[in-house]
């Protein structure tokens, strides 16, 4: 599914508020992951249907599980904390 009417980034975190995500497209999205004082970071290229579809649910919001945040608050993760990358 196209999602031709959202403008790519758009931001949202989960609502426990210690995981990020940075969505670049329909089909990919970036993660941090807080553990303690570390962060650690995925890009994931979704493939199968329930990945299209997490990446959709977290487009919409609807149910409260995701939180769409600010540009700042994503960088800030990078700035306030290690980051281990993982792929």
């Amino acid at each position: 599914m196209s999602n031709k009417s959202t403008d790519f980034p758009q931001y949202r975190k989960l609502s426990n508020g210690k995981v990020f995500y940075k969505i670049v497209s329909d089909r990919i999205f970036e993660e941090k992951q807080i553990l303690g004082k570390r962060v650690l970071a995925f890009r994931v290229e979704a493939q199968k249907y329930p990945e299209i579809l997490r990446i959709q649910d977290m487009l919409c919001c609807s149910d409260h599980t995701y939180q769409s945040v600010p540009e700042s608050e994503w960088d800030a993760l990078v700035a306030d904390q290690k980051v281990d990358k993982h792929i």
